[in-house]
């Protein structure tokens, strides 16, 4: 009986022994089938900051946006370092038919209001349906618009006033109760102003593409293209 029970003793290491060989060669099989990770994956941070400042532009190809920004010195960008809005401009990847370009070229309504409409007629004219979002949360300050083809359609911008009010409000605004003032009009409360602020990534979400949401739906090996603008545009 004790013989017995020696043998089956040494019977279940083997089984456990050869199991874990198995185990250990089968693992190493898949991982040397896998392919190589690149290191723009390595090291790519998982959450996307959201630029203040940003357009969206359906039915164009980042080439397309490229020649109609007459960007030059143009060069590959991530989207991590691109959604900085460190460098002229950034243009995205066409993602679901829409591309995204932010950047420090993209003008702030709250600057000047002016520059920002003649910018936006002028860039629709070439691409056609342009979408603009603007929030600052530090200040409240906040807009949107849609043009088509030069033509605003719809268009809102608070700067510490309403400094641009065109078009009628669409239903989604009004789904989201945003609240538009007309010119001149006192607002004498600060969470009204934040909460509309807050609701522009929501708008931009449900009009075309919010930007902080792109790196999960984008293939994340895809780079944008960063560059300065001539100033001819």
């Amino acid at each position: 009986m004790m013989l017995l029970t020696v043998h089956l003793l040494a019977l279940a290491v083997a089984c456990v022994i050869f199991g874990v060989i198995l185990f250990l060669q089968r693992r190493a099989k898949k991982i040397k089938a896998a392919p190589p990770v690149p290191p723009s994956v390595l090291f790519r941070s998982v959450t996307i900051a959201r630029p203040r400042t940003w357009a969206a532009i359906r039915a164009a190809t980042p080439a397309t946006v490229q020649r109609a920004l007459s960007l030059n010195r143009s060069s590959p960008c991530s989207w991590s370092e691109g959604m900085t809005g460190e460098h002229d401009f950034f243009i995205s990847p066409r993602i679901n038919g829409w591309v995204i370009v932010t950047g420090a070229g993209l003008p702030n309504p709250s600057d000047d209001v002016d520059a920002c409409f003649l910018f936006l007629i002028a860039l629709s004219r070439k691409l056609g349906h342009v979408q603009f979002f603007h929030a600052e949360n530090f200040s409240g300050h906040h807009a949107w618009a849609r043009l088509d083809d030069g033509y605003v359609t719809r268009a809102y911008a608070w700067a510490g006033e309403t400094v641009w009010q065109q078009g009628e409000k669409t239903a989604l605004e009004i789904e989201l109760k945003f609240k538009c003032f007309g010119y001149g009009e006192d607002v004498c409360s600060e969470k009204i102003l934040q909460a509309n602020c807050d609701k522009v990534p929501i708008l931009a979400a449900r009009w075309s593409m919010d930007p902080a949401r792109i790196n999960s739906r984008a293939p994340k090996v895809a780079n944008g293209i960063a560059g300065e603008s001539s100033p001819s545009f």
